[in-house]
């Protein structure tokens, strides 16, 4: 069934935490999303298509502030929401597509020299350049210290020797964002960003991992990699900092995707409980069905609040330029956690409605299940989530 024969549900564009450009831009994109369609077999492919489709489309420039040709004068939390919300509830891989732009892109948009945003984002805004954010190795992953990547200065510019894995968008993309070791005794502190477009020399993006929703995914190997000098990226030593700003804008949205397969996880139960006759009525006529459809709207509503107060808690101290009102990583930790642990939750009862259809391989709600699993664990698993809660809570007075 096409994601335009069910109707998303836009009550939620309502509240006072979107302006009425947020609410413009959901009323142009829903149109557009659900007129979409897209052979994803070949996820590959797929991806660089729906990269193309959101480039046209001028989906990517709220990928990239004003300046380098975005739609909005800076990166907004809400508008990033909003849109892998919707794009998610129609295809979790246009979301993957749209999302990994401006997470790979976004290193550059908060600390890239005039050259570096001029080389980089408008093709990004435009789909001309595929992003991607290298950070994760085969033994730092949460513990981002354990960094074992080197770049050593040379007289031609950087040299970058080591790992990196479950890169998004690894084989496809047209450079990576990559942290590196640029200070080995120095743990997090010792770390520096780099831009390293795909051909350069000494790079092999060539190794692809299979998951169990399909999605570009690759280990990079840098073997005497060398960049210019104008490729590092920000401060010397300042890449722990940068990744985790970066990460902190693009947390929420992470929430975002997940409130987008849990609303239409919830939208399939409903016209499948609807339709579907047992007894002599509907499965909707049966009050354990009602229950469920319940629990099922709550969880989805209560992460909802969360995912739209941490985005609406950031752009606020942002247009302020002051400090927010607030814990704003642990209010994305909440974000997050809450939006993806709820999602997973919801789409679980959805496929136990389905009965056998919920599992049977190409059903929605059964790529559904495949799909919502990695948004547990990718840019913070819910267990990170929980310690940066806990210690926000423990700070409180």
């Amino acid at each position: 069934m096409a994601a335009s024969d069910v109707d998303p549900s836009t009550t939620h564009l309502a509240l006072p935490f979107f302006g009425e450009p947020h609410r413009a831009l959901a009323r142009e994109l829903l149109p557009w999303a659900s007129a979409q369609s897209v052979d994803e077999r070949d996820d590959r492919a797929a991806c660089r298509e729906w990269v193309r489709r959101l480039g046209d489309g001028g989906w990517l420039r709220y990928c990239v502030p004003a300046e380098s040709g975005g739609a909005l004068e800076r990166l907004d939390s809400r508008a990033l929401v909003l849109l892998r919300e919707t794009l998610a509830f129609h295809s979790p891989l246009a979301d993957f597509a749209f999302a990994m732009q401006g997470l790979g892109s976004g290193a550059i948009t908060l600390a890239g020299s005039p050259a570096q945003r001029s080389d980089y984002l408008q093709a990004v805004s435009r789909g001309d350049k595929i992003a991607a954010f290298a950070l994760s190795e085969p033994e730092a992953g949460s513990d981002v210290g354990a960094m074992a990547m080197t770049a050593v200065e040379s007289a031609d510019g950087w040299q970058l020797d080591g790992h990196k894995t479950w890169i998004s968008n690894g084989g496809i993309a047209d450079f990576y964002c990559v942290f590196a070791k640029t200070d080995p005794e120095a743990g997090s502190r010792g770390i520096t960003a780099f831009i390293v477009d795909a051909s350069s020399t000494g790079l092999d993006t060539s190794e692809h991992i299979e998951v169990m929703a399909p999605h570009p995914l690759a280990t990079l190997r840098f073997d005497g990699c060398t960049v210019p000098t104008e490729a590092r990226l920000g401060d010397l030593h300042g890449g722990f900092k940068l990744a985790m700003r970066t990460l902190d804008i693009f947390r929420a949205s992470v929430a975002g995707a997940a409130l987008g397969m849990g609303r239409r996880a919830l939208s399939e139960a409903i016209r499948h409980a609807k339709q579907r006759r047992m007894f002599g009525q509907t499965l909707a006529d049966f009050q354990l069905t009602q229950a469920k459809l319940g629990e099922m709207a709550a969880l989805i509503d209560s992460a909802a609040l969360l995912t739209y107060r941490a985005a609406w808690m950031r752009d606020e101290s942002e247009e302020r330029g002051a400090p927010p009102a607030g814990d704003l990583s642990a209010a994305a930790a909440m974000a997050k956690m809450c939006a993806t642990e709820n999602a997973s939750r919801v789409i679980d009862m959805a496929v136990q409605m389905h009965g056998g259809l919920g599992v049977k391989v190409g059903t929605k709600v059964e790529s559904l299940y495949r799909d919502i699993r990695s948004l547990r664990i990718y840019e913070g698993a819910t267990e990170v989530q929980q310690l940066i809660i806990g210690k926000a809570a423990l700070r409180s007075p």
